[in-house]
């Protein structure tokens, strides 16, 4: 479902729920401090780590840039390698994760990456611990990316992307309950990078680096090699379908395709069943990627897949190779 609306706006509820955010404040503080203090300690594994995250709750795009990343590594001749947390799978341990890789055993944005990223994947809720049991597995890996994990300081970085979405960017700039963020806006001074996904609707991240979603073919479910453009859904009644942090930008991105949708928002990371998709008629269902691999088990040949890629400024891959470079030279 969309974000609470009181995250957006400075209204009643928010400011009944400032004294919390005010605690929650207080604790990120004091968990920062600890770090930065060496009261608690980062582990580093031994190769160039590149985080990519944000400071707000919900969807902003991290995935495709991830996916984008290791493409851009890879022409570099580098040889890069992906760990999650693995949000929502059952286990915790350091995996690796499989192109088959089941949803509930690896969660559901592992699993997508597991087939569309031609590198090692690997979940598990410690992400220091992780990326040293993927090193030993994987020998020849010389760079990690981790998908999330901005606040997961046990693993120590070297260059730290915040995803920021365009069209919610900061929300009303408070931090949990009251408002949508995890840590405070001056976090972003601290990162490597701020890359926003889509337009900037607030005008506040003019010298943010711009990344765009797009994509207009899409992928049959229950056929994989049967791969259609978005004429193939034109003057067609349509069902749009999304259980992602931000259902509206995969909605927007169809209308701006074309498509006339009934829209269907389920919450962030929902676990689908054949009757969700169950909308009484024979109109196609299309969904994110991140959606689909939790459907397949029970997808027809209506059910599409939105096959999307990031187009992203280029600057973050000069960045990057700079600091990579910076980082080989410091041994």
């Amino acid at each position: 479902m969309p974000a609470p609306t009181h995250w957006q706006h400075r209204n009643l509820k928010s400011r009944l729920l400032l004294p919390v955010a005010l605690l929650f404040a207080a604790i990120v503080s004091l968990r920062q401090l600890a770090w930065r203090h060496g009261l608690r300690r980062s582990r580093h594994p031994g190769v160039p780590v590149i985080v990519v995250g944000n400071i707000t709750a919900g969807g902003t795009g991290k995935t495709p840039l991830v996916l984008w990343l290791v493409q851009f590594l890879q022409h570099k001749g580098m040889h890069p390698a992906i760990i999650s947390r693995g949000y929502g799978a059952a286990r915790s341990d350091p995996r690796p994760v499989p192109a088959d890789g089941a949803p509930v055993d690896f969660g559901d944005e592992p699993c997508m990456m597991a087939q569309r990223a031609s590198c090692p994947v690997w979940v598990g809720v410690d992400r220091a611990a992780t990326a040293e049991t993927m090193r030993r597995a994987h020998p020849s890996i010389d760079v990690i990316i981790s998908d999330d994990g901005l606040q997961h300081y046990r693993l120590a970085r070297d260059f730290e992307i915040a995803v920021i979405d365009g069209a919610r960017g900061l929300g009303n700039g408070w931090l949990l309950p009251a408002g949508p963020l995890r840590e405070p806006p001056s976090r972003l001074a601290e990162v490597n990078a701020v890359v926003i996904n889509g337009s900037d609707a607030s005008g506040t991240f003019s010298r943010a680096l711009p990344m765009r979603l797009h994509g207009d073919r899409f992928r049959n479910l229950a056929q994989p090699q049967q791969v259609v453009t978005v004429a193939y859904f034109q003057d067609k009644p349509v069902h749009a379908a999304a259980g992602i942090g931000n259902p509206q930008r995969f909605f927007a991105h169809l209308r701006e395709l074309g498509l006339k949708c009934a829209e269907h928002p389920f919450p962030d990371h929902h676990s689908f069943r054949a009757t969700d998709l169950a909308f009484g008629d024979d109109a196609p269902v299309v969904m994110t990627e991140k959606d689909a691999v939790k459907c397949t088990a029970f997808a027809t040949t209506n059910h599409w897949a939105l096959i999307v890629d990031a187009e992203v400024d280029g600057r973050l891959g000069d960045l990057i190779t700079a600091r990579l470079s910076q980082t080989a030279r410091h041994g």
